[in-house]
C-alpha cells in the first residue's frame, strides 16, 4: 500500500498535462531565441574579456523561468537581476575570504539564499551564479569584482531585455507581471456564484502565509484559478 502511494506521488506530476501545445511551442521557441541572442550579444559586448565563455550556465536556468513560467513571482525583473547580482557579490566575497573551496562554495550558496529572502529577490538560478563565482577557475578569480558587473550584469540585463520583448510577442502573456487579473475576472465578479465563498487576494495571501515554504504563485493567479474552478463546478452541478 505504501509502495503504491509512493509510486503514485512520483508519477502525479507526469500525469498533469494541462498545458496547451501552443504554450509548449511558445515556451521552447522563446527560450531558443532568447539563449541564441544572449550568446551573440554576450560575445559582442564581452569581446575584450579574457573569459573563454562569457555566457553563464546559470542563464539557462533563468531562461527556463523567464520563458516557461514568465508569470512566476521568481521570474520577475527584480528577482532576476537582483538575485544574480547579489549572488555574484556574495560568491566573489566568499571566494576571496574563505580558503577552502568546498566551504566557500557552500557558504556562497547559503548566504545568497538568505540574502535573497531578505531583499525579496528569490531567483533559484542565482545559486548557480554564486557557485560559478567560487568555482569558475582562474579566469573568474582574476577578474575579481569585475565579474559582477562585466559578466553577470551584462548576462542578466540582456536576457531580461529579451524576456520583455519575446514574452510580449506571445498572445496571453504579459511580462513583467503587473499583478493584474485574467480578463475573465471582470466578468466573474459581476455574476452570482453563490453559495460559493467570495474569496479575494487578502484571503489567499493569508492562506499562503500558513503554508510551510515558498509557493511559487501570485495571489492574483490563485484568485483567477479559483474563479475558473467555481464556474466549472457550477456547470458540472447543473449538468448532473
Amino acid at each position: 500500500m505504501k509502495i503504491n502511494k509512493f509510486l503514485s506521488s512520483i508519477t502525479a506530476s507526469y500525469r498533469q498535462t494541462h498545458v496547451p501545445v501552443r504554450e509548449k511551442i511558445a515556451s521552447s521557441a522563446t527560450a531558443f531565441f532568447g539563449i541564441l541572442l544572449l550568446v551573440v550579444a554576450a560575445h559582442f559586448v564581452s569581446s575584450e574579456l579574457t573569459l573563454s565563455l562569457p555566457v553563464l550556465a546559470s542563464m539557462g536556468a533563468s531562461a527556463f523561468l523567464l520563458f516557461v513560467v514568465p508569470h512566476s513571482p521568481m521570474a520577475q525583473p527584480w528577482p532576476m537581476v537582483g538575485g544574480h547580482l547579489l549572488a555574484s557579490v556574495v560568491g566573489i566575497f566568499c571566494a576571496q575570504t574563505i580558503p577552502e573551496p568546498s566551504i566557500a562554495t557552500a557558504s556562497a550558496v547559503a548566504i545568497s539564499i538568505f540574502s535573497m529572502y531578505w531583499l525579496h529577490c528569490l531567483h533559484p538560478p542565482s545559486a548557480a551564479t554564486a557557485m560559478i563565482a567560487v568555482l569558475g577557475g582562474p579566469e573568474v578569480h582574476e577578474m575579481g569584482w569585475r565579474f559582477c558587473y562585466e559578466v553577470v550584469a551584462i548576462n542578466a540585463g540582456v536576457i531580461l531585455l529579451l524576456a520583455f520583448v519575446l514574452n510580449n510577442l506571445v498572445a496571453g502573456r504579459r511580462y513583467p507581471l503587473f499583478h493584474s487579473h485574467h480578463p475573465h475576472h471582470a466578468q466573474f465578479i459581476k455574476e452570482d456564484h453563490k453559495p460559493f465563498a467570495e474569496l479575494n487576494e487578502e484571503d489567499f495571501d493569508w492562506a499562503l502565509g500558513k503554508m510551510d515554504g515558498v509557493i511559487d504563485i501570485s495571489q492574483e493567479d490563485l484568485v483567477d484559478l479559483y474563479e475558473f474552478a467555481v464556474e466549472h463546478a457550477q456547470a458540472r452541478l447543473k449538468a448532473s
